[in-house]
């Protein structure tokens, strides 16, 4: 068994297909057929189901493929790790963000990492700070830019707080409100609200602060873009509430600052572990602490 061999099994099972995984792997197909069915023999079972239409992984080949999964992971970053001891940057930075970050220009920050490692191959994921959390908490991404309710804190990794701020209403120019500056949640409560899926950390924000002041409001519209959501705004159909750092983006909606606001931090996290070479190169051009001597530091000077 080799890491080759593993490599081929991941890509089969995640595009289904043999040619498809041969053209990722830059091989011909039946090299690559050849070194499966070599794996299988040696296993002593079958990892794929072949039809002529699909191809799925047995029960074996279930087992199998998030230990192939780890020891891929592993192999890179024994690689990476050999090269930053030599003073070189390599490697995956895999991130997560929520869509409404604002205390980080993100891009930029890419961008200026790019710039200075550009060895290492970056990649982005947009979703929930929920599921960003786990991702990172897994494995799956290094580090996650999250929102969350001033209450809560994320669970199963390391992080630091970036910012905090308040939540503002959006309406559209020709809205009854649009001439107005400030609203409270009682007159918000009268409007319809487009807002995150129910149950996710931008949307539980909005709820608690209504639920407190006793208020019930109409969620009609559930998405997950902001620019999407901007769009039903800018069409009449409904009013949002969106982090005050980020309402800049939006410029032709007219924004109301809101009586007893709604609240977020933004944090950025990262793995329980070590960080690799590439996670912890991206949090020292954040000026983000991370090792154990810099944050023990940090709370002495803190205390």
């Amino acid at each position: 068994m080799d890491l080759q061999q593993m490599r081929y099994v991941v890509a089969v099972a995640e595009l289904g297909n043999f040619t498809r995984a041969a053209e990722k792997c830059l091989v011909v197909q039946s090299a690559l057929s050849h070194q499966i069915a070599r794996l299988e023999r040696e296993l002593g079972a079958r990892l794929f189901d072949r039809t002529s239409r699909r191809v799925r992984l047995t029960p074996a080949g279930e087992a199998f493929l998030p230990a192939a999964r780890q020891a891929l992971e592993a192999a890179d970053r024994a690689r990476a790790e050999v090269a930053a001891a030599a003073g070189e940057i390599r490697g995956r930075l895999a991130i997560g963000t929520i869509p409404t970050v604002a205390a980080v220009d993100l891009p930029a920050a890419m961008k200026e990492f790019h710039d200075r490692h550009p060895r290492v191959r970056i990649t982005l994921k947009v979703g929930g700070s929920e599921m960003l959390a786990e991702e990172v908490a897994q494995g799956a991404l290094d580090v996650a830019f999250l929102g969350l309710p001033r209450e809560v804190r994320p669970k199963g990794v390391r992080g630091h707080e970036l910012a905090r701020g308040e939540l503002v209403a959006v309406v559209p120019p020709g809205h009854p409100l649009a001439a107005e500056t400030r609203v409270s949640l009682e007159r918000l409560a009268e409007e319809v609200f487009v807002d995150f899926p129910a149950g996710s950390a931008g949307r539980l924000q909005s709820d608690e602060a209504f639920a407190a002041a006793g208020l019930r409001r109409e969620v009609a519209f559930e998405v997950t873009m902001v620019d999407f959501m901007a769009r039903m705004v800018r069409a009449g159909l409904g009013v949002a509430m969106l982090p005050a750092a980020f309402v800049g983006q939006v410029p032709d909606l007219r924004v109301l600052r809101v009586d007893e606001a709604p609240a977020r931090v933004e944090h950025l996290v990262w793995s329980r572990f070590r960080p690799s070479p590439a996670a912890g190169a991206f949090l020292d051009g954040l000026g983000v602490p991370h090792d154990s001597a810099t944050e023990a530091r940090r709370a002495r000077s803190a205390g």
